[in-house]
């Protein structure tokens, strides 16, 4: 097999590895939303209450984000093919544990299992590909890799819907089983055993056996997941609750000390310098609020839907469909303003119309009709979300110098898995009083608030955060952000 190695790269071979790897990122991105739907079902099957059905949905986000970067260095000292066969290997089996779960502890253990496989498995495919092609043909690669992010999220609702409605929950999880084996068995057929090149995987400058910051990774993800269990907490103990302040203040300390970290290793997952930078801070917020409040609407409306409309999870699987393509609709609108008025407007806009969504949503109530109210305000709050991903990629990645483009995307995507974990942390908190089966509404109305008044501050913050002017053509048109390395 080591002849076809070139014509890979230059022949036909090269689409047969985008395809298959598509299919391998395709899977990990429709695990973000594929659970939404089939919240409630699983819930009711494993007797979990609101904390175990948050921790179900931020688990995957959580290991995903927080290994990331630590999965693209994996990558570059270890060589793309071996990571990506060892992500695949460790999510299949992860999903296998997920379908067979019998309780909340075995789905949540087996969802972080299926996050480390992903983090693993995502940038060393990603690094594959941007070592397949060159010129043009890369440029077209990435286009297909970054729309899958959209197409995914929104084909997981409905595929969720489809299976928990039909054969059961447990299909979610089982279905990723023969799609991860049959890749499986076709990755050394198809993907060439070459080492990946210096920095293909966002390693930077410096050759390519670079020390892996495992710490690094490690304090950022346990800082968060102290954060989001803190947030979770909250919900039902309050705001000043031991469980609530101690986890706060542990994760503010942990942000602290990867920042200490990430300034003293010589191969830090996330340069300092790089982070201090305005676009960066910028991107990283941007991706964080969008993020958060795509997935925290997922979050409320499926439990709303179900649990207040009592709609089946197939019929919540055919409404979340028109939003979730919206997303992808405005994630186009979005690239094409960019390049004609800039970041910042389109991100600033991008607020409002989600603010405005996520208020329409706010006035739904069981005795007003899902169309008039909760499905053009998920819409809406949709169509808005699309052009904050694409904002936030864009404008950092036009505004950082060359050399930084690895970091600076590692961190954006990390920021992108995290920002959703956190956002379905606060919506379960802010609406935990109707997230329990057969409480009235007035919980959701509260979350749907919440989501809109975060949407409104995020606009103003990002007219004076944002950096101002066009970016290069080059950077325009990018989907959803996953991995632009």
């Amino acid at each position: 097999m080591a002849h076809h190695d070139d014509t890979a790269a230059h022949g036909g071979g090269g689409w047969a590895v985008l395809v298959l790897l598509c299919l391998a990122q395709f899977m990990l991105i429709v695990d973000i939303t594929v659970v939404q739907v089939a919240l409630p079902t699983i819930g009711a099957d494993l007797g979990l209450d609101r904390e175990s059905l948050t921790w179900v949905v931020t688990t995957y986000t959580l290991c995903f984000g927080g290994l990331m970067v630590l999965g693209g260095r994996l990558a570059d000292a270890f060589g793309a093919r071996r990571t990506l066969l060892a992500g695949l290997g460790l999510f299949t089996a992860a999903s296998l544990v997920c379908g067979l779960a019998g309780s909340g502890a075995a789905l949540v253990a087996g969802r972080a299992f299926q996050g480390v496989g992903a983090a693993l498995l995502s940038p060393a495919a990603l690094a594959v590909i941007t070592g397949t092609f060159h010129g043009e043909r890369r440029a077209r690669a990435l286009g297909v890799w970054a729309a899958i992010g959209g197409t995914g999220a929104a084909l997981g609702v409905l595929v969720g819907g489809l299976l928990t409605a039909g054969p059961g929950w447990a299909w979610v999880f089982f279905v990723n089983v023969p799609i991860g084996l049959m890749v499986l068995a076709a990755v050394p057929a198809v993907v060439p055993a070459g080492e990946p090149k210096a920095g293909a995987a966002g390693a930077g400058a410096g050759g390519r056996r670079q020390p892996v910051d495992v710490p690094g990774a490690l304090i950022v993800t346990l800082a968060t997941a102290l954060l989001i269990y803190g947030l979770v907490t909250a919900g039902d103990a309050g705001w000043a609750a031991a469980g609530t302040v101690l986890p706060l203040a542990g994760a503010v300390l942990l942000y602290v000390a990867f920042v200490l970290v990430e300034r003293s290793v010589r191969s830090p997952l996330m340069r300092a310098s790089t982070l201090a930078r305005r676009p960066v801070i910028s991107g990283t917020f941007v991706m964080l609020v969008a993020t958060g409040l795509m997935l925290g609407l997922f979050f409320l409306s499926t439990l709303y839907l179900q649990h207040v409309l009592g709609f089946s999870a197939l019929e919540t699987g055919l409404i979340f469909l028109p939003a979730a393509v919206a997303i992808t609709v405005g994630a186009q609108v979005g690239g094409h303003l960019i390049g004609r008025v800039g970041g910042r407007p389109v991100a600033v806009a991008a607020f409002v119309v989600t603010a405005a969504g996520a208020a329409l949503m706010a006035r739904s109530s069981p005795e007003t009709s899902v169309y008039t109210t909760l499905l053009p305000g998920f819409v809406l709050a949709s169509l808005g979300i699309g052009p904050a991903f694409v904002t936030a990629t864009t404008t950092t990645m036009a505004n950082i110098p060359p050399g930084e483009n690895g970091v600076a995307s590692g961190v954006i995507n990390t920021f992108h898995e995290l920002g959703g974990s956190i956002g379905v942390a606060v919506v379960s908190t802010v609406a935990a009083a109707s997230l329990v089966p057969g409480a009235g509404a007035g919980g959701f109305a509260a979350g749907f608030v919440w989501c809109a008044v975060a949407a409104g501050v995020a606009g103003v913050v990002a007219l004076g955060l944002v950096p101002g002017g066009k970016p290069a053509a080059a950077f325009v048109g990018h989907g959803h952000g996953h991995g632009h390395g």
